[in-house]
């Protein structure tokens, strides 16, 4: 945990709502599933501006049933989905807000759905 500079919680109240995508090309993360469960799919961008939309997803399944951690490297957009009501993921970061700010790729909920 030594490269952790902050985290957060996320927590939704319904399981109908999508988060990201999201992207960072230098800040790298960790996921928890604190309470519920969570659908993370990540998706390695090939360019920042305009990303293949066809580019191959990986999805994980995040629980508080069977905790661990998922490692997501730099370079990679995220989507996140509750399968529970009230779920809640802790998420941890290697960047400082301040620097997260410069680094924040948000791409619509559909872009890689193609």
């Amino acid at each position: 945990m030594s490269e952790v500079c902050r985290f957060y919680t996320i927590e939704h109240p319904f399981t109908a709502v999508e988060r990201g995508w999201r992207g960072h090309q230098i800040e790298q993360r960790w996921f928890f599933a604190s309470e519920g469960s969570f659908t993370v799919k990540i998706v390695k961008i090939n360019d920042w501006t305009t990303p293949d939309p066809k580019l191959p997803q990986v999805e994980f399944l995040l629980s508080d049933q069977q905790p661990d951690i998922l490692h997501v490297p730099k370079g990679y957009a995220t989507l996140l989905k509750a399968n529970e009501i009230n779920s809640k993921l802790l998420i941890f970061a290697d960047r400082k807000i301040e620097e997260a700010s410069l680094d924040n790729y948000l791409y619509d909920t559909t872009y890689f759905n193609s």
